[in-house]
């Protein structure tokens, strides 16, 4: 049985740039998905527990939303919802986890032994993927991570010099370094 949906604070967030962005004070979550019906963030906390947050607003094919408080550390996948018709390309199945395509970590590794990640069961004939596997995969799967990409510069500052006194020279390694 999948767990309840979320009480969590939601706001709309927005479609750009895609995958996780942590401003500080929360993230932003986007990702892009045509043909979808419904999309569902996953958080997991430490423990692996599941909370589902279903993600309501749509942005030129984008889903996205910003939870307040989430920040750096914050273990999350999808599950998504749409037609699963493997004749046309679609095999949409929420009963799968899936891993952010625009993720900037990944934590753990596929855990075979703890379900079937694929969308239908393996069973070895030429049809099996024409059915959908109903087995969930929130445990086998690994789980992306929210990353903070701010860099403490410390005293650090830019040069400051004009672009006029400025000289940009490009060259290739090797033929710079290879002797001839």
């Amino acid at each position: 049985m999948p767990p309840p949906m979320s009480t969590r604070t939601v706001w709309p967030g927005t479609p750009y740039p895609q995958g996780p962005s942590w401003d500080g004070e929360g993230t932003n979550f986007s990702i892009f998905s045509e043909h979808a019906h419904a999309v569902e963030l996953c958080l997991f906390d430490a423990d692996g527990t599941e909370e589902r947050i279903p993600l309501t607003e749509r942005t030129t094919h984008n889903w996205h939303c910003y939870l307040p408080g989430v920040g750096p550390g914050q273990r999350y996948g999808y599950r998504v919802h749409g037609p699963y018709e493997p004749e046309d390309g679609l095999r949409f199945n929420s009963c799968k986890l899936l891993i952010d395509p625009y993720a900037k970590a990944i934590e753990g590794g596929v855990d075979y032994t703890a379900g079937n990640t694929l969308p239908y069961v393996p069973d070895g004939s030429q049809d099996a993927d024409l059915e959908p596997d109903d087995e969930d995969s929130g445990e086998a799967m690994p789980k992306c991570l929210v990353v903070d990409h701010t860099f403490d510069w410390e005293d650090d500052e830019p040069p400051r010099r004009p672009w006029a006194d400025t000289v940009i020279y490009e060259t290739h390694v090797r033929g710079f370094t290879k002797t001839h």
